[in-house]
């Protein structure tokens, strides 16, 4: 489904994380902090070692996403530690998945009953690492960005977290028998429990884990979820529904929810053979639903002719949503809706979107991808105004590349990469996204159908001749061309104009203040015959090699900057 030339699957402005997080600029402080509070503990592994453990923070930080270090209770650092040893667990396929299970709190309810209203009152034994006060009720895994308690509540009101907390505690009733014959209270004591998880990240592995709590009888307040640069998952859920203050009885009941689903935890799915992903396209359609109960839809980012894109929360995790529109349901787009499902299940990669589930029930088709505040490049680029230095310019374009070469080392054709698709997150890493037209290619084979955006389409494509993974590496090259200028291909032209020239040989203006071998680079990715052009693994070494050569010039152009006059 394409929501237009220039929108692609979020355009929210970025939100600020200040200086703290994992894998990005800024981490740092964050790590620096977590070792000396560690140290002021008197923590033996500091002790020991505090070199080598300064290097395994550093490490851990860096597989991390940034939305981790702002997640961390610094009274608390000892949690850090935790968390490496269940990664480190995760690595060997017989622990997992590596999980922790730990008592919080207590929290105490007294429920006022009166002949018109009952009134939930909440107070807290102690402080965990979430406020049991905050008025956003249900707290997301990045609420300490939020500008406003009404952005996406999980829940609108405090009392409607625990709605059935009668049903489900015993009370005791407090107040003299005068007292209760117009107002009754009752006192009761619901258990905050920890359990954490790791192990191989995978598209439904979220829906997997709430599963697996869920049938244990947990209710999940809060999911935190962060998926690491190598591959691994580290989900902290926060649940209430175990009756008492007992870990080790919850661990055990956990132990035999993991062994009931043994072997659905060790796979990897950068590992798969093509019989296993044959074989996993047929798998049930529970291993990636997506329960419509737990998905919320917020504020619509963009429209497309036959859907829109929503911003959500799923679990606690800010989320995007593709809904496709009733009214336009036919067979055509039924199919193109579970071609994209079947791609983006086998597809994990760090510059992919990553993909979380769906809801395949009619009337309510929808496909819920993780939510890049970032925004795409085409806003960065046009609607924010946004000039990139060179240095940039070239992160940008190897993080393509990354995710493109990915893609088509797994038989994969995009079919319409351009900046509205390409996607940021917090630390401005970007992601290739929206596969609504993407399609499988089997070896050797080639397509003819037309489809895509016209100001990013290559010549072949256009003309519906045979085409294959070089019309991918031509819209890159279109992509460069804008990332270098900051302008829209053709932007005096309409789009079938601009088709109808690269038909007969147009192409942009080449960029005169532009590094020449990024614009060599962009001759070359644009030829009108495909054989050719370079392909993405070609490319990136390129790149990265003009990226290493730049950043020294960088270097030493702030080092001459800083120089006393005369020195």
């Amino acid at each position: 489904m394409d929501f237009g030339e220039g929108v692609g699957e979020s355009s929210s402005p970025p939100r600020s994380v200040g200086s703290s997080g994992g894998g990005g600029g800024g981490a740092y402080d964050i790590r620096n902090e977590v070792y000396n509070r560690l140290l002021d503990s008197g923590n033996e592994e500091v002790i020991r070692n505090p070199e080598l453990l300064r290097e395994q923070l550093e490490a851990h930080f860096i597989r991390l996403p940034s939305s981790y270090g702002l997640d961390i209770n610094m009274d608390r650092v000892e949690d850090v530690l935790l968390h490496q040893k269940l990664l480190t667990q995760a690595k060997d396929p017989d622990k997992r998945p590596a999980y922790h299970v730990r008592f919080l709190e207590n929290f105490w309810t007294r429920v006022d009953e009166t002949e018109d209203q009952d009134i939930l009152k909440f107070s807290s034994m102690s402080k965990p690492h979430f406020n049991v006060n905050d008025a956003e009720g249900i707290l997301h895994s990045d609420r300490r960005h939020r500008t406003s308690v009404n952005d996406f509540e999980a829940c609108s009101k405090l009392e409607d977290l625990n709605l059935d907390v009668r049903k489900k505690f015993n009370g005791t009733r407090v107040g003299s028998p005068e007292e209760n014959i117009n107002r009754r209270e009752v006192v009761s004591c619901i258990s905050i429990h920890e359990v954490i998880f790791s192990t191989i990240d995978k598209p439904k592995l979220l829906s997997q884990l709430s599963a697996l709590l869920s049938d244990i009888g947990l209710n999940i307040r809060e999911a935190h979820v962060f998926s690491t640069t190598d591959g691994y998952s580290l989900d902290v859920f926060v649940v209430d529904g175990w009756p008492v203050e007992d870990p080790k009885g919850m661990l055990e009941e956990l132990e035999k929810a993991i062994a009931r689903s043994e072997g659905s935890w060790s796979g990897s799915s950068h590992s798969q053979s093509s019989v296993e992903k044959a074989i996993s396209a047929q798998a049930k359609f529970e291993d990636w639903e997506i329960d419509r109960r737990l998905l919320k839809i917020g504020k619509k980012i963009a429209s497309g002719s036959c859907g829109d894109l929503y911003h959500g929360v799923y679990l606690g995790l800010d989320v995007a949503v593709k809904v496709l529109r009733s009214e336009h349901l036919n067979d055509s787009l039924e199919d193109e809706f579970a071609q994209e499902v079947a791609i983006l299940r086998q597809v994990q990669h760090k510059n992919v979107v990553r993909f979380i589930g769906a809801c395949s029930k009619p009337p309510l088709l929808c496909i819920v991808t993780e939510y890049m505040p970032g925004g795409s490049l085409y806003d960065y680029l046009h609607r924010n105004h946004n000039t990139l230095k060179l240095s940039q310019l070239l992160r940008f374009a190897i993080d393509v590349c990354k995710g493109m070469e990915y893609l088509h080392q797994n038989n994969i054709i995009h079919r319409d990469l351009k900046t509205a698709n390409l996607l940021m997150d917090v630390d401005k890493v970007v992601k290739v996204a929206d596969f609504g037209v993407a399609r499988f290619q089997s070896k050797g084979g080639v397509m003819t159908a037309e489809t895509g955006t016209y100001r990013w389409m290559a010549p072949e494509v256009i003309n519906h001749q045979p085409y294959d993974q070089k019309a991918d590496v031509f819209s890159f090259a279109i992509v460069l061309w804008e990332l270098a200028t900051a302008k829209v291909p053709y932007d005096t032209m309409t789009p079938l104009q601009a088709a109808l020239g690269v038909r007969q040989g147009l192409r942009p203006e080449l960029p005169t203040d532009s590094h020449p071998k990024l614009v060599e680079l962009m001759q070359r990715s644009w030829e009108a015959a495909p054989s050719e052009r370079p392909s993405f693994s070609d490319i990136r070494p390129q790149l990265e090699e003009l990226l290493k050569d730049v950043n020294v010039e960088e270097e030493q152009d702030a080092t001459e900057l800083e120089a006393p006059n005369g020195s």
